[in-house]
């Protein structure tokens, strides 16, 4: 009877990784990742303050606006009285029945916050007036 000879392993039969696949892996999330990066856009309100300047706008066209004021605590005031924010909204509405070709300027002081005017903003716009300008509060 023969005897089998034992193969012992040879440095030929050790056993490769095949680094092939964990390549496409790598190439797929760099591709990912370089897509996904690309639709990523920051949003933010980009507002033109005009300048101070010493020349009022004309009385007639300051008479069909309706004004609101911001003062540095984010307390709001509609002809000269403070007012609350869930206020706002009916109280332009009135204002606007009286002229409604005017808009609404908001008159906000360097401290407030961006929370108000956009509270008041969007309480125009509920109320149809489209038209909100920003002017800066002078000291």
């Amino acid at each position: 009877m023969s005897r089998k000879k034992h193969h012992k392993k040879s440095k030929e039969d050790k056993a490769e990784i095949d680094l092939t696949p964990m390549l496409d892996v790598v190439f797929i999330m760099l591709i990912f990742f370089i897509v996904t990066a690309s639709f990523v856009k920051e949003r933010s309100l980009g507002l033109n303050v005009p300048e101070n300047t010493d020349n009022p706008p004309p009385p007639d066209e300051k008479s069909k606006s309706i004004l609101v004021m911001i003062n540095a605590n984010d307390e709001i005031f509609i002809d000269q009285r403070r007012v609350d924010i869930r206020s706002v909204r009916s109280l332009i509405a009135q204002k606007s029945a009286e002229s409604p070709e005017g808009g609404v300027v908001v008159m906000a002081d360097e401290q407030a916050s961006t929370k108000s005017y956009v509270a008041i903003a969007d309480a125009a716009r509920e109320a149809n007036i489209p038209n909100v300008s920003l002017v800066p509060r002078n000291n």
